[in-house]
């Protein structure tokens, strides 16, 4: 049985400019806890906190070593050891992060029970500026491009500037493949329209294009968590979206947050709603995909091959 959380210093102003407490944090997650945890659940966490507040630098705490008896842990093995992360298997543990100022907490791609083995594929859409109309553009090719792979994708804007397009797997794959399935996909689709977007990983190169970061992609790489708060003014929150609201030409990525979204959750639900329970094989969209790179000249090496 999980125990009640009593935030300390429940006062302690985390958005000054926005007037939201720590309890306030609390409470938001509390709120969101049953639409949030079956996107967390199994998943090792990082943690971005701010003990100071957003106005004070933060830092991103991957050990948790003073962590409650009943907080779910694992064990990440990594170069030269391990590394202890926390789970976000239940709302106390949500709460119970909040109390440590963790406004935003981070997922790795896979679940504690194989960990070399990713449940999702994320596309994150990465404008030079802010560019809310070209993020918008660009999500809805990529997804016509998934779809077209018989991969189609949830979206979630970030909470910042950007949007996520996933892809639940049945975890049959292991990283190099999802990775590289990643980079062909997002080459394609940057060849298809080199003026507005690209794959180059260095800043200067960009050349005002949205870049199609797949780098997450990778072992012991990271996620923002569906519904967790961003450490900007106003508190948006990256939060799962159903496609009618991409392609809405008023969509803005900061839209949603820490005071709206559970307002939202009660009016209509999860978007992302068993996602877990729909897992794909990525065996036929690779076939799908390697004729199209061939019938369009796609050959480019990826980050590290």
């Amino acid at each position: 049985m999980r125990p009640r959380i009593e935030v300390s210093r429940p006062d302690k102003m985390l958005f000054p400019d926005d007037r939201i407490t720590k309890a306030e944090l609390a409470e938001y997650y509390a709120a969101v806890a049953e639409v949030m945890v079956p996107h967390t659940r199994g998943h090792p966490v990082m943690m971005q906190r701010f003990p100071n507040g957003i106005d004070r630098p933060g830092f991103v705490q991957k050990a948790s070593t003073h962590a409650p008896a009943w907080v779910h842990l694992v064990e990440v093995p990594k170069k030269g050891g391990t590394v202890t992360h926390v789970m976000i298997d239940d709302a106390a543990t949500l709460v119970w992060l909040a109390d440590q100022a963790c406004i935003t907490p981070h997922l790795l791609l896979s679940r504690a029970d194989r960990l070399d083995r990713p449940d999702r594929l994320i596309f994150d859409l990465d404008p030079w500026g802010d560019d809310p109309a070209g993020v918008r553009t660009a999500a809805l090719w990529l997804r016509d491009l998934l779809t077209d792979l018989a991969l189609p994708p949830l979206a979630m804007a970030t909470g910042s500037r950007g949007v996520h397009l996933v892809i639940a797997l049945d975890r049959a794959a292991g990283f190099d493949e999802t990775r590289r399935f990643a980079w062909d996909v997002a080459d394609l689709l940057a060849r298809r329209h080199p003026d507005a977007l690209t794959v180059e990983t260095r800043r200067a190169a960009r050349r005002g294009r949205l870049y199609l970061d797949i780098l997450r992609n990778g072992y012991a790489q990271s996620t923002v968590a569906p519904y967790a708060v961003r450490p900007i003014k106003g508190a948006p929150v990256a939060v799962p979206l159903r496609w009618e609201e991409v392609e809405d030409k008023r969509f803005d990525p900061r839209r949603h947050t820490l005071r709206t979204t559970p307002e939202r959750i009660r009016r209509d639900g999860d978007p992302w709603a068993g996602m877990t329970r729909r897992g794909r094989s990525l065996r036929q969209p690779r076939r799908r995909l390697d004729a199209m790179r061939g019938s369009e000249g796609g050959v480019s090496a990826s980050p590290g091959a």
